[in-house]
């Protein structure tokens, strides 16, 4: 089976996308992974995936940020939200580590959500399907491939029940 990483580059390449592979050692957490990369976490983006009145939706904020499911649940004028659990979504995303989805959910038919703490950055960094490789797109590359609806759900402070 073709990786996702292989995928990525070659659906970059036929956008003509320039993107820049990053790999680093085995990190589980975003956080680590921008410490890895010496990147401030700030620049360097997450995937929280979220059932949203029983479909699947991809959040995409900066890596020390918390996600607030009652601003997802308003913002998505949705009556219940809740984080998905691995074993939800997983089968979605063959070609990938658990967790370590890229931010592009259009590759997986799954609609993404961009908090706009992440919206102006020039680039945009993320995990490429691995724990161990990450890939960097001009975000206007990004805004071209994936045309994601912009919302304001991220917390960068201390974590609330139900957030993540």
């Amino acid at each position: 089976m073709e990786t996702c990483l292989d995928r990525l580059e070659q659906y970059l390449i036929e956008m003509r996308v320039y993107d820049e592979v990053q790999e680093h050692r085995q990190a589980f957490t975003i956080q680590e992974v921008a410490a890895a990369l010496h990147e401030k976490g700030l620049h360097v983006a997450k995937v929280f995936i979220a059932w949203a009145d029983g479909q699947l939706v991809m959040l995409v904020l900066p890596a020390p940020a918390l996600v607030d499911l009652d601003r997802v649940r308003e913002m998505l004028g949705a009556t219940d939200v809740r984080r998905a659990r691995e074993a939800e979504f997983a089968r979605l995303f063959p070609d990938c580590d658990v967790g370590a989805m890229p931010p592009l959910g259009n590759l997986y038919h799954v609609p993404v959500y961009l908090d706009c703490t992440l919206a102006d950055q020039p680039t945009i960094v993320f995990q490429a399907g691995s724990h161990r490789a990450t890939l960097k797109i001009a975000m206007s590359d990004f805004w071209r491939l994936v045309q994601p609806k912009v919302g304001d759900f991220a917390l960068m402070h201390a974590a609330q029940p139900e957030s993540a």
